[in-house]
């Protein structure tokens, strides 16, 4: 075999391994681990408010405009996360259809991805009972059609 062809036995993929990183595929929480954090406090104290007053729709509104995403905005997650689960718990199942509803398509984005997240966290302990999900997921899709889970499965983002 002459030179001109023995390029085509190397193998590049041992010279340089392909690594994506998460910062490749979308741009990091502008607010940042303390801004993000303090926003999450902030907003979930609202929620609570507004849970306690009956007004389920104005606290998801509240708690799905903008959540933080992505790595290092875990405990604004965290807390995030739990005003949703408060939010889930406490609404009658009649309720539901006209909460969601008062969402836009991005919100309603947001609500199916923390259903998905704490689907995901059924079986290690979570805070809420399947049937609540379930219901709050059939009612989405009833609303807001599928795609919302297409929206959801799109996103690189993390909640």
């Amino acid at each position: 075999m002459s030179n001109e062809y023995a390029f085509r036995k190397i193998d590049i993929d041992a010279l340089e391994e392909e690594i994506l990183l998460p910062s490749d595929l979308y741009e990091p929480d502008p607010r940042g681990p303390d801004g993000a954090y303090a926003e999450s406090q902030q907003r979930s104290q609202e929620c609570r408010n507004l849970v306690s007053k009956g007004d389920i729709g104005g606290a998801l509104s509240t708690i799905l405009t903008n959540p933080p995403y992505g790595e290092g905005v875990d405990q604004a997650k965290e807390l995030t996360t739990q005003a949703v689960l408060l939010i889930l718990n406490s609404t009658r199942a009649a309720d539901i259809p006209n909460a969601i509803k008062g969402l836009d398509h991005e919100q309603q984005a947001y609500l199916m991805a923390y259903l998905y997240k704490n689907m995901a966290a059924l079986g290690k302990g979570a805070d809420i009972p399947g049937s609540v999900l379930l219901t709050w997921h059939e009612k989405l899709v009833e609303v807001a059609g599928v795609g919302c889970i297409n929206r959801v499965m799109a996103d690189r983002r993390t909640l």
